[in-house]
């Protein structure tokens, strides 16, 4: 994905924010997974949220859940809606695959964002937040269920999608310092998501 690809799904998310947010589904259909993720975090652990959107309902569990959440987004559109619903949230705007926070965090999630990267910019992303991670830190990601491309949408406008496959998933972490702990292809109690866990080693 080249930077005019990002400037475009940046845009797409500028423009659909509200309908974005309104259509979300909260009905945490991705409890099990928070839960799973959650059981390896300590008591308070502090949780990055890269592609927070506008906090609902990733950011909001966590919270709810006494966990300090620092959310990410590129579209700032989508930070103005969490902004408001959270004003003491600890919200930046930033693009993950620059990612460079100066921080730890016993904890990753990115949900409904990682996978619009192209494959390169997910492989050197993993490299980042592994950087991020504190010491047995654990990743949570929606992937795609093998490598490939492929075309979503939100608010009816195109976006990009794309995925490793589990293996090249797998060896990507290795190389970086962390391990493969789960990987479930198109669950069908996640709405069809594939999900990846993995922890800092």
């Amino acid at each position: 994905m080249d930077g005019l690809t990002a400037s475009a799904i940046r845009g797409v998310y500028e423009r659909q924010a509200a309908a974005y947010d309104g259509q979300r589904s909260r009905a945490l259909f991705e409890a099990r997974w928070l839960a799973r993720f959650a059981a390896c975090l300590p008591a308070g652990g502090r949780v990055l949220d890269l592609g927070c959107g506008a906090g609902e309902p990733i950011a909001r569990w966590f919270m709810a859940e006494g966990f300090p959440v620092t959310g990410v987004d590129f579209s700032a559109a989508m930070l103005g809606i969490a902004r408001v619903r959270w004003p003491e949230g600890d919200w930046r705007e930033a693009d993950m695959r620059a990612l460079d926070l100066g921080e730890s965090f016993d904890g990753i999630i990115a949900w409904d964002s990682f996978f619009h990267l192209c494959p390169g910019h997910q492989r050197a992303c993993i490299s980042r937040m592994a950087r991020h991670l504190a010491p047995n830190g654990a990743l949570l990601l929606t992937v795609g269920p093998d490598a490939g491309e492929a075309e979503g949408t939100v608010g009816g406008e195109p976006v990009y999608h794309a995925s490793l496959s589990p293996a090249g998933y797998a060896t990507c972490l290795e190389e970086n310092g962390m391990r493969l702990t789960g990987f479930l292809a198109e669950d069908p109690e996640t709405d069809h998501h594939s999900v990846l866990m993995a922890r800092k080693t």
